[in-house]
């Protein structure tokens, strides 16, 4: 419900609204090349963003088979601190390397 209603509020924004009327009127008065181009570059966004999330839940994965305790009973039940803030930073670092492969 929360989220409905923060997408009802985000695109009643005139500026958003105005901005993508802009968009539309650029994608309508350029070439039929660049809206092909537009929509392939759209797709390998899509496309990298789902293997991005795939490899990114798959290194998670990974990492809780790996290590020697449940990292999600340690951070969820018992409330470490520490093994948060570890899996915090292996997170960020493996989100940095998706990005950069991403990126090229």
């Amino acid at each position: 419900l929360k989220v409905g209603t923060f997408v009802r509020w985000f695109l009643g924004r005139r500026k958003v609204v105005e901005m993508l009327n802009t968009l539309l009127l650029v994608a309508q008065t350029s070439q039929g090349s660049s809206t092909d181009m537009l929509g392939q570059h759209l797709v390998a966004a899509v496309v990298f963003s789902i293997v991005g999330v795939i490899v990114f839940f798959a290194s998670l994965l990974l990492m809780e088979k790996l290590t020697p305790f449940s990292i999600i009973k340690e951070i969820g039940e018992e409330h470490n601190q520490a093994v948060a803030m570890i899996v915090s930073a292996i997170v960020v670092g493996i989100a940095i390397i998706i990005a950069a492969a991403i990126l090229g």
